[in-house]
């Protein structure tokens, strides 16, 4: 009875260290957002610097990226990217995308698409729905830094820290 237990015991022990180095190895060969972005003719600076999480579905090509918030990014105009940014890679382009606005004048409008011209033009198209934005391809080479975007609570606390009262005078202090 013993016999059978050290055997069994042996057993697992060697099926765990066969599945513990697979387990690590798949994980040090996962890719980054920006290298699949890269394997797919796009520039990795479509994402801002930030990225926390992300998932990525090698054969549909949908894929969901995560933010700690939400933040602006400055290229020729301003981009907002929520979040939360989902989407599909395909070659050169991400279809059904959501979760990145881009600034026009004074109004945000939702990026749908992102498409890369034949990749010597240098040029990069975002879909905001009525129009396609053109873009050089040489902005979006390396991720951005991305600025948090501050609702409207919060610029009204940030503004009343600002103004302060000195108790021991009983007078305002700015």
């Amino acid at each position: 009875m013993i016999r059978i237990l050290q055997i069994s015991i042996l057993c697992l022990v060697l099926l765990a260290g066969i599945s513990i180095p697979a387990v690590i190895s798949s994980s040090s060969d996962s890719e980054t957002i920006y290298e699949i972005l890269q394997a797919n003719g796009l520039p990795s600076g479509i994402f801002p610097k930030g990225v926390t999480e992300f998932t990525f579905d090698a054969e549909t090509g949908r894929f969901s990226v995560y933010l700690n918030q939400s933040c602006d990014a400055k290229y020729e105009t301003e981009l907002r990217y929520d979040t939360n940014i989902t989407g599909t890679i395909g070659s050169a382009n991400i279809g059904d995308l959501s979760g990145i606005s881009a600034q026009e004048l004074f109004l945000w409008f939702p990026v749908k698409g992102i498409r890369v011209d034949v990749p010597s033009s240098g040029l990069i198209y975002f879909d905001v729905g009525v129009v396609r934005k053109q873009y050089s391809l040489s902005l979006f080479e390396t991720p951005r830094d991305c600025v948090a975007v501050r609702g409207l609570n919060q610029v009204e606390s940030s503004v009343l820290s600002l103004h302060q009262v000195d108790q021991t005078l009983g007078r305002n202090v700015i």
